[in-house]
């Protein structure tokens, strides 16, 4: 079996997936057991996949049904892709084990349904990571995008209006991508990455190589919610249910960043059309951290503070693309992991007080310190990622990315890192003011009342356990920064890279 892991990481959720409505029919508690068993085969399966490939020291190729590339579907595992499965998978976990409550009194059928697109999602995700052919890395980004699209219509209205606007400029996205990969096949006759490395830089200054480029970018800049193409995301981000949300708000950008990253720098040759379209996108970066944290700060409801931070954070990866040299690109993959602990935390936090209390604008957050303790501690510890506090992981990949931007000579870039870091700091100082040192109804909110202490558990087991978890791992991860660069992330970065 170890030999095939490749492929059983994503083959698992996919036949759960299409197993769980079946298994709900006869017994939900049994359709949930073999989903959560699913997600944590896949996780175990990752770690042991990314141990492997760093143990040999070079990719690990699997190829489908045997036959190898071109003409077969070749599936990859090095160290790049290696950290995004095991990220992808070990909030496939999390995800569900959190959703329990939140499926609690709904009717078996509800529960399949649930569980069949979020590990079909899931799988979509994982699909887009391990994969070395770009065709069916826009296979598995529909699949995943279509189950997604399910998934958040099911929060209500307001869901159902959001999951509308995202299938509709997703899919424009992904007909961008399936155009730009369309004019790569005619100039090359092959979309296997590892035949494009030789085949397609030296035809990519050629007017399809160039109208390629950029229908690429665009079609990923717009599923990363890159600003200006951000505009599906707050929506989406404020009326999805949260244990969805969580993933989602935790992977899905942060996967489409990746596909980014891979094309253009393992696959293409990072000039001519990609050096200039990379220009584009940091200056679109810049503009996107700026627009986000502003943004961000005129919000009152919690989770749409969240969404737009989002924006902006997610900028900050592009950013470190962009520039394009060793130190940046660690701290856009540091920041990929950093902020999908830290966002999903905050997903999860967000979801776990509305849950417990109603509560989603921020005023109304007067004494939930004291209400729940412990949620509102792994807030802290997820604010202070956020803003960039050491030892917090969140202060290590902007740090590498303002080491990157000076040793590039980028100094709108520093200033803009720098500035946004301050911006960051206002809004969740600001939810930090009312949970923890305002006692008195707001006048604002007449309606707000004072949240006594909570005598009981604030959260079920199933709820509390994944925020305890990411927001030790947000500090543990900051503290182990070193070793992680050292053993993991620098074999992350392309060869071609001096």
């Amino acid at each position: 079996m170890n030999a095939h892991l490749p492929i059983l990481i994503i083959v698992i959720p996919l036949v759960a997936g299409m197993l769980a409505p079946l298994l709900a029919f006869f017994s939900a508690p049994m359709a949930r057991g073999v989903v959560l068993a699913s997600a944590l085969a896949v996780f175990a399966g990752s770690v042991a996949a990314l141990l492997r490939v760093l143990e040999m020291g070079h990719p690990w190729s699997y190829y489908l049904a045997g036959w190898p590339p071109p003409w077969g579907i070749e599936y990859v595992i090095d160290p790049l892709s290696g950290v995004m499965v095991t990220l992808v998978s070990f909030f496939a976990v999390l995800a569900l084990d959190f959703a329990g409550p939140y499926l609690a009194g709904r009717s078996a059928r509800e529960k399949g349904a649930f569980y069949a697109l979020f590990m079909l999602t899931a799988g979509g995700l994982l699909g887009m990571c391990a994969t070395g052919d770009l065709f069916n890395l826009f296979v598995f980004l529909e699949i995943c995008s279509l189950a997604a699209y399910a998934l958040i219509a099911a929060g209500g209205r307001r869901s159902v209006v959001a999951a509308l606007r995202y299938l509709i400029i997703g899919s424009v996205a992904a007909c961008m991508y399936l155009l730009g990969i369309g004019y790569v096949y005619v100039m090359t006759g092959s979309l296997n990455m590892g035949d494009l490395t030789i085949l397609l830089p030296p035809l990519l200054d050629s007017p399809a190589g160039i109208l390629a480029v950029v229908l690429i970018a665009t079609g990923l800049a717009i599923k990363t919610a890159l600003f200006p193409l951000h505009g599906w995301l707050p929506d989406t981000y404020s009326y999805t249910p949260a244990p969805v949300l969580a993933f989602i708000a935790a992977i899905t950008t942060k996967v489409s960043a990746y596909a980014l990253y891979r094309i253009f720098y393992f696959v293409a040759e990072t000039a001519g059309p990609v050096s200039a379209t990379l220009e584009v996108l940091g200056w679109l970066a810049a503009a996107g951290i700026l627009f986000g944290s502003l943004m961000a700060i005129a919000q009152r409801d919690f989770w749409r503070m969240l969404a737009y931070s989002s924006v902006g954070q997610v900028a900050y990866i592009v950013l470190g693309l962009a520039i394009g040299n060793s130190l940046a690109l660690i701290g856009a993959v540091l920041h990929i992991i950093s902020h999908a602990v830290v966002k999903g935390l905050l997903f999860f936090i967000a979801g776990s007080v509305k849950w417990q209390t109603g509560i989603r604008t921020i005023p109304e957050f007067i004494g939930m310190a004291r209400h729940m303790p412990l949620t509102m501690g792994a807030f802290l510890v997820a604010a202070m990622s956020m803003i960039g506090l050491p030892p917090a992981i969140g202060f290590f990949s902007k740090w590498y990315l303002v080491l990157g931007a000076v040793e590039a000579g980028r100094w709108v870039f520093v200033a803009v890192l720098i500035i946004s870091s301050l911006l960051t700091a206002v809004y969740f100082f600001r939810v930090i003011e009312f949970a923890y040192l305002k006692g008195k109804r707001p006048e604002d909110v007449p309606e707000a009342a004072v949240l006594p202490p909570k005598t009981g558990p604030e959260l079920p087991a199933r709820m509390l356990v994944p925020i305890l978890v990411l927001s030790v791992g947000a500090v543990v991860l900051g503290i182990l920064n070193e070793p992680l660069i050292q053993n993991v992330i620098q074999y992350a970065l392309p060869w071609r890279l001096p």
